[in-house]
């Protein structure tokens, strides 16, 4: 039997079955250009790519954008103007935003918000406004031409919008000081009204998602159980995840979520959800759920793994041992695949002995196998 492609192996992991070898890759957006990424690439690394499938049209909605110092720092002040009144937020972008991969700077930071749209109660009519009078356009070219670029390298994902409570957790409102939480106990109409607003607005994405040329929708999320807690996710996240799935499934697409943060107080809700695919998953020490309990409990779930930063941060050899372990729980090896970072880049070093060691792992993976895999990357 002819070797699969990078991409086949990454499909077959998604699909929650057994490639000829363990899939691994970097996601374009935060991937150094250069001679570790070719060599790491001619290795077995595949290179996947999230972009989105829509275009937005705001109606009603004028959008400006000036310069202004906060705290003695430069910001950009982002100002939507609407016939029920105005919100702004402040958003700080370190030096390389807008010159580099998708949106980042030079070190890799996304652009960060210093403040939010939604500061008082009388902010949320105003965001609905701007939900409601948001439309959203088909746009598969940014798709078709990725995938045309990848080929057999990677898959290219749809990058979606996160789930309405995360909208507001993490961009409209913000969890600093407990801010959104302060905000369900104290205007809980107001939040529910935007809440369902936003899952209203979205349901015409789902579908422009499902039809679209790429194999897998992502959703944002960054899903973090000791934020959200059991309750808030059954009640806001487990709804919205089957209206999404049921639109996607019915079209033939994978639906993944990118869940990055400590899952251990979701792990008995999240085999209840229709997602096929765990992403960015993150194993001890940075998550608080060993992988291994992980594929135990969520057997008809593909996890896709994001190699701890916590371990490049201490260098080589302790990516080298995260890695020899990660293979010692995964056995045999059937549903995964390993991001080489879902977040941020990766030094030449660290890239280069990940690769040295995830090259090695055939599947299936043994026990056997692993013991051979550690005596050679010892002598590397």
């Amino acid at each position: 039997m002819s070797e699969m492609t990078r991409r086949e192996r990454i499909m077959t992991s998604a699909l929650r079955q057994r490639a000829d070898r363990l899939p691994f890759y970097h996601y374009w957006r935060h991937c150094q250009t250069g001679w570790a990424e070719r060599e790491c690439r001619n290795r077995g690394m595949g290179m996947n790519w999230l972009r989105p499938p829509y275009v937005t049209r705001l109606h009603g909605v004028n959008i400006t954008e000036t310069p202004a110092i906060l705290e003695g720092r430069a910001v950009i002040r982002r100002t939507f103007s609407t016939p029920v009144g105005s919100v702004y937020e402040e958003e700080w972008r370190e030096p390389g935003v807008g010159l580099w991969h998708a949106n980042r700077s030079w070190r890799g930071v996304t652009p960060w918000l210093t403040s939010h749209l939604i500061k008082e109660p009388e902010d949320y009519k105003v965001v609905q406004y701007i939900v409601e009078n948001t439309e959203y356009l088909v746009d598969y070219f940014p798709i078709e031409q990725a995938m045309d670029w990848i080929g057999d390298e990677g898959v290219v994902l749809d990058n979606l919008p996160h789930s309405p409570l995360q909208m507001m957790l993490i961009y409209w409102v913000g969890s600093e000081g407990g801010r959104f939480f302060f905000h369900l106990a104290d205007y809980p109409g107001l939040v529910e009204d935007l809440l369902r607003a936003v899952s209203k607005s979205r349901e015409p994405l789902h579908e422009i998602a499902a039809k679209s040329p790429a194999p897998i929708s992502m959703c944002g999320d960054n899903i973090d159980g000791a934020l959200i807690g059991p309750r808030l996710f059954e009640k806001y996240f487990m709804p919205e995840y089957e209206k999404q799935a049921k639109v996607l499934h019915q079209h033939g697409k994978l639906m993944a979520v990118h869940m990055d943060g400590r899952l251990a107080v979701l792990k008995n809700l999240i085999p209840r959800t229709p997602i096929d695919i765990i992403e960015g998953f993150h194993p001890l020490p940075m998550g608080d759920l060993p992988l291994g309990e992980a594929l135990s409990l969520w057997k008809d779930k593909a996890i896709w793994i994001g190699f701890p930063d916590s371990e490049y941060q201490l260098g080589p050899q302790a990516t080298r041992g995260r890695a020899l372990s990660l293979l010692q729980e995964a056995v045999p090896g059937d549903r995964i695949a390993v991001a080489m970072s879902t977040e941020n880049p990766v030094s030449n070093e660290n890239l280069i002995t990940l690769t040295s060691v995830l090259e090695k792992a055939l599947l299936p993976l043994t026990a056997e196998q692993i013991d051979e895999i550690v005596k050679e990357t010892s002598r590397a």
